[in-house]
């Protein structure tokens, strides 16, 4: 079968690869309808290893070369076991986690911070193949109006409502995304079937900017020409945002947010960032302000597809580009030198 596969930073290779082999009691096989290209893998092109161990992982085995690709749907072509739901030739969107199943996290049901956890597309060949080897537990069978390629879209909407969800935001509240990226849309959407009343963005993309416009927030700030934490603090009564959501990564603007939050407010970073920030403790004690961290999904995606299922959720927004695996190089080049350009790629190895 053919695969786009990671060798090492900004070295990926279309090149044919032996098919999965049968799958595992834990595991299931998927041919792949459409894979969405994630920052993820974006860094691990661009200064890669990050997340991708150069070693065998510890619960798969697997090591570099790998194809990359953890946002998928497809259809079931073989199960290592019985799955209550779900049949050899059901579509399915796929929860990517790999997790032991016997720590005390995953017995807690916590199994996105399995101390040996890592996803398909990182820890294991991923979605950006013709076929791919997933977990069994992670499939969830997608319903007769919920497309191939919404399906797909399923996994960075989860990681939206999962930080959502941390968040606590509730009817009537005031919410601030910091970034207007795929994450952040997702955030957007996922606060507004949670209640928010008012949702504001800072983003300094006038494209995405228009995006997020168009989908009802209540307004979006371009951080260059405006103090964001000053306009939404007029906006919501000289009191300041309930949820400060940042979705990108940025240790000073983890910081900026604490600060812009209101007093009682909680702050979630849903971005994956790099280096130390600088707080004041006196902003977090005298004013109770709460910091929480959010990390993927936690049986977030199939929450998602119900959703979808009844309505309630349009992610057709996120969706900007559907291109033909065959040209996945090309793609990730594309997006190297202009990241503004997409908020999400969808890649088939079906062809178009």
């Amino acid at each position: 079968m053919r695969a786009l596969r990671w060798h090492g930073a900004r070295d990926l290779r279309f090149e044919e690869v032996a098919a999965p082999p049968e799958p595992g009691p834990h595991e299931a096989v998927v041919e792949v309808a459409w894979c969405g290209v994630c920052g993820t893998d974006l860094h691990e092109f661009l200064e890669g290893p990050h997340m991708i161990r150069t070693g065998p992982h510890p619960l798969t085995g697997a090591r570099p070369p790998l194809a990359l690709g953890h946002e998928l749907s497809g259809t079931v072509v073989a199960l290592g076991a019985e799955v209550p739901g779900v049949a050899v030739g059901d579509r399915v969107a796929a929860d990517p986690v790999w997790r032991c199943g016997v720590c005390y996290w995953c017995v807690r049901g916590e199994y996105h911070i399995c101390p040996k956890s890592g996803s398909v597309g990182l820890a294991s060949p991923g979605g950006f193949a013709d076929r791919v080897t997933v977990p069994i537990a992670g499939l969830t069978r997608l319903p007769g109006n919920v497309t191939d390629e919404l399906a797909a879209v399923a996994e960075p909407m989860a990681v939206g409502l999962h930080a959502v969800t941390r968040a606590g935001v509730r009817p009537g509240d005031n919410v601030l995304v910091v970034g207007g990226g795929p994450i952040g849309v997702a955030v957007v959407l996922a606060a507004r079937l949670a209640g928010a009343a008012g949702l504001f963005v800072s983003e300094p993309l006038a494209a995405r900017r228009e995006t997020l416009l168009g989908i009802g927030v209540t307004e979006a700030y371009d951080p260059r020409e405006s103090d964001v934490r000053r306009e939404v603090f007029l906006r919501t009564g000289r009191i300041g945002p309930d949820v400060v959501i940042d979705a990108t990564g940025i240790p000073a603007l983890a910081a900026q947010a604490v600060s812009t939050v209101r007093r009682g407010g909680r702050v979630v970073l849903a971005g994956v960032g790099h280096g130390n920030v600088e707080i004041d403790l006196g902003q977090l004690v005298f004013y109770e302000r709460s910091v929480l961290g959010t990390l993927g999904y936690n049986f977030d995606i199939p929450r998602v597809i119900d959703l979808m299922s009844t309505g309630r959720l349009d992610a057709s927004p996120l969706i900007t580009g559907r291109l033909p695996l065959a040209d996945g190089a090309e793609v990730f080049a594309d997006l190297a030198a202009d990241r503004a350009k997409h908020l999400k790629v969808l890649l088939t190895p079906k062809g178009l």
